[in-house]
């Protein structure tokens, strides 16, 4: 979460570490023996046939529910996931399946769960929405503003520009090769959300997408070939850094959107003007001409439902193996397989790069010299080798069974100088009441102090001088030290001092 408040988003919140569901299926994955049956969807049909195996076909678990239907393991983990959430809360969950279809076999599945589990939920507490429901835009203005649905799955529709700050839990049955969706899907749930007490949001991982995430590259510009889909030229226009890439790829958009319209019967073309707010297909390739990276992120859906809808031919595999959860575990990252394990390896980090980093040295050495900025570099450095401040205090807790909201400062100087945790908030709190006991403040000044309390339970540092520690907001705009100074005199001067004496004591 620090990562989060100590940029100009400082309503963001951040996630612990993820849920991970292991299955004897998602380990050895699903395999059709050559001369095999194998009952066969066609989707053009909507029938299910039997097809005789030419060969050997096995597939791991990034390509369930996308390539082979299989509904034991989708039962399999909603049935654990039941555990976890609440259909009837406050907190929303959003689910991302595979396909529309897939979609539709998890709405009924969760109900199931729920009802065996003895829960009474109502019917439009758990929904399905994607681009082929009816009237998908009020769907997810429900979503949105009303008590129910609380639990939404979805496929692409809701990754982007959905503004739900309830959101507390994601479920990922679907595996992506894309950082950017990945981001973009964890960015549903990043909202601050004060009115159902959200400090953070929750990630239920099915099929392996956390682990794998290191591998995973963000997508390079694409070169000029004509095989891309729609969807990983809308990413490359979404991300376009330069007017020259937005153009290219606007042009093999609107390429690709005229040939893949051939696909849309009247219903499909029906749906879009739907979702579109009236506009034909054709209109829409014309204002896709001009979109600047932004208007496309806007539009996702639209992308996203020409992309999926139903192609001709298309048929999936069902598999009936049985499947039950093995494990659910918490996710530090690969190599990490414990809580200590994660623990080790930031103290390891810390210890070796202690006369490396220069914002490292200085939390270990002089605290009080610290500034914002150098918070801000040093927790993107830690961040990129995956040490997170809710990281750690979940794998405090997991492997010493105390839970303590320490601040990543405490964390750093506990590795290093073998200093004992302290809560974040009992730090601050010790350090305000030297500072309440400064002087007789009037009820004025007192404010003031409680909103330079406020900031530091959000932000743990102010900076080593007093000019620099009012000059970001939420003091900056309103007059910074010049203001303070005003209601406080040199005794502005103390309080700075005072706060950085009993902040980190060295």
């Amino acid at each position: 979460m620090l990562s989060k408040i100590l940029g100009p988003l400082y309503y963001l919140v951040d996630h612990e570490p993820p849920y991970l569901f292991e299955t004897e299926l998602s380990q050895v994955g699903i395999t059709f023996e050559k001369d095999e049956e194998v009952e066969v969807y066609d989707l053009d049909k909507g029938e299910i046939q039997l097809e005789k195996m030419e060969d050997t076909l096995h597939f791991e678990v990034e390509q369930f529910n996308k390539r082979v239907i299989t509904e034991p393991f989708n039962r399999a983990v909603l049935n654990k996931l039941v555990e976890y959430i609440d259909p009837m809360g406050k907190e929303k969950t959003l689910i991302f399946a595979a396909t529309d279809q897939h979609a539709d076999l998890v709405v009924r599945l969760l109900k199931e769960a729920f009802k065996e589990r003895g829960d009474e939920i109502e019917d439009d507490a758990i929904m399905k929405i994607t681009g082929y429901i009816y009237k998908p835009l009020d769907a997810i203005k429900r979503f949105k503003n009303e008590r129910l649905p609380n639990v939404v799955v979805t496929v692409d529709l809701l990754t982007t520009g959905i503004d739900v700050p309830p959101i507390t839990n994601l479920v990922f049955l679907r595996r992506i090769q894309s950082r950017i969706l990945y981001d973009q899907m964890l960015g549903r749930a990043t909202r601050l959300c004060p009115e159902i007490g959200k400090t953070h949001f929750n990630i239920y991982d099915a099929v392996g997408i956390y682990d794998k995430l290191q591998s995973y590259t963000e997508m390079k510009p694409v070169v000029k070939k004509q095989n891309y889909s729609i969807g990983a030229l809308y990413e490359s226009l979404a991300n376009a850094n330069t007017e020259d890439e937005a153009s290219f790829y606007r042009d093999q958009l609107v390429a690709k959107i005229q040939r893949r319209k051939q696909k849309l019967d009247e219903e499909g073309k029906q749906k879009f003007e739907e979702l579109s707010n009236g506009k034909n297909i054709d209109e829409w390739a014309k204002e896709v001409q001009s979109y600047t990276p932004q208007e496309a992120k806007e539009h996702n859906m639209l992308f996203e439902y020409v992309e999926t809808y139903r192609a001709k031919g298309e048929k999936r595999y069902i598999s009936n193996k049985e499947d039950e959860v093995t494990d659910v575990t918490r996710g530090y990252g690969e190599g990490n397989k414990r809580p200590e394990d994660y623990l080790d390896g930031f103290v390891r980090f810390i210890q070796e790069n202690i006369n490396e980093i220069p914002a490292l040295q200085l939390v270990c050495t002089r605290p009080k010299d610290l500034t914002r900025q150098d918070l801000r570099e040093l927790i993107a450095i830690l961040e990129t080798k995956g040490f997170k401040q809710s990281h750690l205090q979940t794998a405090w807790k997991q492997t010493k069974n105390e839970a303590i909201a320490a601040d990543i400062i405490s964390f750093i100087r506990q590795a290093a100088l073998g200093e004992a945790l302290v809560d974040h908030e009992a730090r601050i709190k010790q350090a305000m009441q030297k500072v309440y006991s400064l002087h007789d403040w009037t009820p004025r000044q007192k404010k003031w102090l409680e909103r330079i309390e406020k900031q530091l339970l959000q932000v743990p540092v102010l900076a080593p001088t007093p000019q620099d520690a009012f000059s970001e907001e939420p003091f900056r705009s309103q007059g910074g030290y010049k203001l303070l100074h005003r209601e406080f005199g040199d005794l502005i001067d103390s309080i700075v001092n005072t706060i950085n004496d009993n902040l980190y004591i060295s």
